[in-house]
């Protein structure tokens, strides 16, 4: 028989036990009791996990049925992540051969990118949209997919001809390439071995180490803080920041690109990783300013490691009132691959809140809800989130900070936006005001395509009177609307809203690489004025501003619903000494014309000059 004390002591030691368990299952931090701790999270259907021990032929196998189900899903709602664990994958003899299709994700899982080796190809080919899949060949609509962080050894074994000759990424939009060591043969950012056009109007590339690569037919692209062996063509505007290798730009517009030696701001992605004890983990890259290269030559990427036990791991059928208590617990989110219909904001409060998304997942506005909110506070990560309008007008789509609150910002630690994409129209109507509107200082923007749909599946009749329907029933007013101060933009892509598509409130702001298209659908001039003036820019910066900066900016024009429709200006800016322009253009591409490239400056892109922009060096001149 115990003594009263013995008891005493066993009663407290196992309170005490009761409580570490508890504390335990709430935080995650408990030591794993073996590996079967140290299986994967339930990331859900959508997402497959590779192994180095899996068969090549069953990887192959699986990624040749994504592609066939995925490469023509324009508009569709699979969405997919194909994670590689840390090795080696694909032979000499028996190379991997991968085609990404829409909505797509590949990606390591390595610490670094040198921890996923695959031997073989990981590519994008044009779509064949005539002659039974021979004709009209272009990579125009190659959207929404993503290539990041392990290492691409190119292996052409088992390919003929044209196809061996390079590892093919034809894309646009909406498309990143983040941490990638490429090596073993050359990188082609256009599809040659099909019949022309050959068309492509990307893109992104990010941390990456580079082979000699060919630009070919891309109508624009931002390569930053990488390194390239060699870079050769290019087509309206090439821009370069923090690139090792890139081509020096005295000679601009001729050849068009636009080089800064280093980024003002930048920060990497967060990715998931598996470490060397079998735990999943997301690294969240550290701001760095005035940088140049890649963040991982010297081993891991700086920056803070959050156990994948910090995450609520967000599935589709999730309520947004379970997401935000849990947010609210001091949780980051994780939003696995899908579609979610969100009738209520996601609000993100906490300062260091880290939302990622993988394969794509997609935000769909429900009864006019602004989908995700986040707060003016430091810190705050959003990536790889697409957002779509939904049937009711939503004011917004992503607000981050309040335009008549209290925003709280900390220029080391910027919230940060990361291959965040939004959609007015396409897979269905879509409706509001603003797509994006930045309230709070000190944000990076890196990488983000802002697009109401200039086609889709809604059921519109083809010609004039469905782009007439379109105008009437997608509409989105604002694509970029930036109202806090020290913003930087790292490839910001913003095309076909119905009034102004990026309007720069803040002072001290910085863009580098903007791509825009006007819309394509307005019915008459009388549906295309802003007042007394003829259209609206497509990138304004307000009046009262002081301090602006923008480096490689193009405004497209192609109004073909009405072809004799005019805008004024591709730019509109104050004129004052801070606010400078480096390396804009307007073109042409067949229908309707904008007669200045800023401020009445510059000729106009018309019709007697399709598919040849017109430039300017600098604005102002001096």
């Amino acid at each position: 028989m115990q003594s009263p004390d013995a008891r005493r002591r066993l009663r407290r030691t196992l309170a005490l036990g009761l409580v570490l368990t508890a504390v335990a299952s709430t935080t995650g931090t408990a030591a794993a009791a073996g590996p079967a701790r140290h299986g994967a999270p339930d990331f859900g259907p959508n997402v497959t996990i590779f192994d180095p021990d899996t068969p090549v032929a069953e990887i192959q196998a699986t990624l040749d049925a994504a592609h066939a189900r995925q490469v023509d899903a324009e508009m569709g709602t699979a969405r997919h992540a194909y994670l590689f664990k840390p090795g080696s994958y694909g032979t000499d003899t028996q190379p991997l051969h991968v085609k990404v299709g829409y909505y797509t994700e590949v990606s390591g899982l390595g610490a670094a990118p040198t921890d996923v080796t695959v031997n073989g190809k990981i590519e994008a080919y044009n779509r064949c949209l005539e002659g039974g899949g021979t004709a009209n060949c272009i990579a125009l609509v190659n959207f929404w997919r993503t290539l990041s962080n392990l290492s691409l050894s190119i292996n052409a074994a088992g390919q003929d001809g044209c196809r061996s000759s390079a590892n093919f990424w034809a894309v646009s939009q909406a498309v990143s390439m983040r941490r990638l060591d490429i090596s073993g043969g050359g990188l082609s950012l256009m599809d040659y071995c099909t019949a022309g056009p050959q068309y492509a109007s990307g893109g992104f590339i990010a941390d990456s180490r580079l082979p000699a690569t060919t630009n070919g037919s891309q109508q624009q692209w931002l390569t930053r803080n990488s390194e390239v062996e060699s870079w050769s063509n290019a087509v309206w505007n090439q821009v370069f920041a923090g690139t090792v290798g890139a081509p020096d730009d005295a000679g601009f517009p001729d050849p068009p690109y636009t080089t800064l030696d280093t980024t003002p701001v930048s920060r990497e992605k967060p990715y998931l990783f598996v470490d060397d004890r079998g735990r999943y983990q997301v690294r969240v890259p550290a701001v760095r300013r005035d940088s140049r290269g890649i963040s991982w030559g010297d081993g891991m990427t700086p920056g803070r490691t959050i156990g994948i036990r910090d995450f609520f791991i967000a599935k589709p059928s999730d309520p947004v009132h379970v997401i935000n208590s849990q947010l609210a617990r001091g949780k980051h989110l994780l939003l696995t691959p899908g579609v979610y219909d969100i009738a209520r904001s996601i609000e993100v409060r906490r300062p260091d809140t880290v939302v990622l998304g993988i394969g794509h997942a997609t935000l769909t506005a429900v009864h006019g809800a602004v989908p995700l909110d986040v707060a003016g506070v430091p810190g705050v990560v959003v990536a790889g989130v697409t957002i779509d309008a939904g049937l009711t007008e939503s004011p917004v789509l992503l607000r981050v900070g309040r335009e008549h609150g209290r925003n709280v910002s900390d220029p080391r630690n910027p919230v940060t936006l990361s291959d965040v994409y939004f959609r007015v129209g396409g897979p269905h109507v879509g409706r509001t005001h603003t797509a994006l509107e930045v309230n709070a200082d000190h944000v990076l923007i890196d990488h983000t395509w802002v697009w109401r749909g200039d086609h889709g599946v809604e059921g519109f009749t083809e010609g004039v009177n469905g782009d007439t329907d379109r105008w009437r029933t997608n509409t989105g007013r604002y694509g970029a609307v930036i109202n806090g101060d020290h913003v930087t933009a790292t490839g910001l892509f913003v095309e076909h809203f119905q009034r102004y598509n990026t309007v720069w409130n803040g002072e001290h702001g910085t863009t580098v690489l903007y791509q825009n298209e006007l819309p394509y659908d307005p019915p008459t001039q009388a549906d295309w004025m802003n007042g007394d003036v003829q259209g609206w820019a497509g990138y304004k910066v307000g009046d009262r501003v002081r301090h602006h900066t923008l480096h490689g900016g193009g405004v497209y024009v192609f109004n073909q619903n009405n072809p004799s429709i005019r805008t004024e200006n591709g730019f509109e800016v104050p004129v004052t000494p801070g606010v400078r322009l480096r390396h804009v253009m307007t073109v042409n591409l067949s229908a309707g014309t904008i007669d200045h490239v800023v401020n009445g400056v510059g000729e106009a892109a018309d019709v007697t000059r399709v598919g040849a922009p017109v430039y300017l060096t600098r604005y102002p001149s001096r």
